[in-house]
């Protein structure tokens, strides 16, 4: 054979080699990727389903929120806010087996209450007392009590929380429930703010 045609013959060879090394890397990166990625997917690009939960319990007391809103004018971003506060996202042991899910008191005829114990901010600390909580069939009666509560007030002033009811924005209503003596908590205010504003709860709120 003549010598250049070997050369040419070589050369092809070679190229050929090259080209089935890169193929077979090529092949083992990308099988490689896959086995990567459907083993790490979950927790690369998935971290738990925290969001979608929050997203869930938000659905689900969201009606009762608007019609406490339309009924009792309470800003149903408040309604959900001080809910997901107080209950932590319907965890509490308060709201799984009572449905109570602003921890609402009940008063001494109430002879369904349960007494537990809860922590209240007493002389700039907080404490671990006891009391009696309210009962109920369901997170919407919950919710349509609750916003009564700052409707009507309490039987000792009934006016007591119409800096909440008035309020036409929840930075005035969440300002209201610190001021009107709702939590002992004095970082509630700045507490229901911020959830209300991560979760873009005003976007319920009807103008009123």
């Amino acid at each position: 054979m003549p010598k250049k045609k070997r050369k040419k013959k070589f050369q092809i060879t070679v190229s050929f080699n090259k080209l089935l090394i890169a193929v077979v890397l090529f092949m083992g990166l990308f099988f490689s990727g896959i086995y990567y990625f459907s083993h790490h997917t979950y927790d690369a690009y998935n971290p738990g389903d925290v969001n979608q939960k929050h997203k869930v319990f938000i659905n689900k007391i969201l009606p009762a929120a608007c019609r406490a809103q339309k009924q009792y004018n309470i800003l149903a971003s408040i309604s959900i806010a001080q809910a997901i506060l107080e209950s932590d996202w319907g965890n509490s042991g308060l709201s799984v087996k009572y449905n109570n899910l602003y921890g609402m008191k009940a008063d001494v005829n109430d002879s369904q209450a349960v007494k537990l114990s809860t922590q209240e901010f007493v002389n700039g600390k907080f404490i671990t007392t006891t009391g009696r909580f309210k009962v109920y069939n369901s997170w919407e009666e919950s919710i349509i009590s609750h916003a009564a509560l700052l409707r009507n007030g309490t039987y000792w002033n009934r006016q007591q929380y119409q800096d909440v009811v008035n309020s036409d924005n929840y930075v005035e209503a969440a300002a209201g429930l610190q001021s009107d003596g709702y939590a002992t908590d004095p970082s509630y205010t700045k507490k229901i703010i911020k959830i209300i504003e991560k979760y873009h709860l005003n976007q319920y709120d009807k103008h009123k």
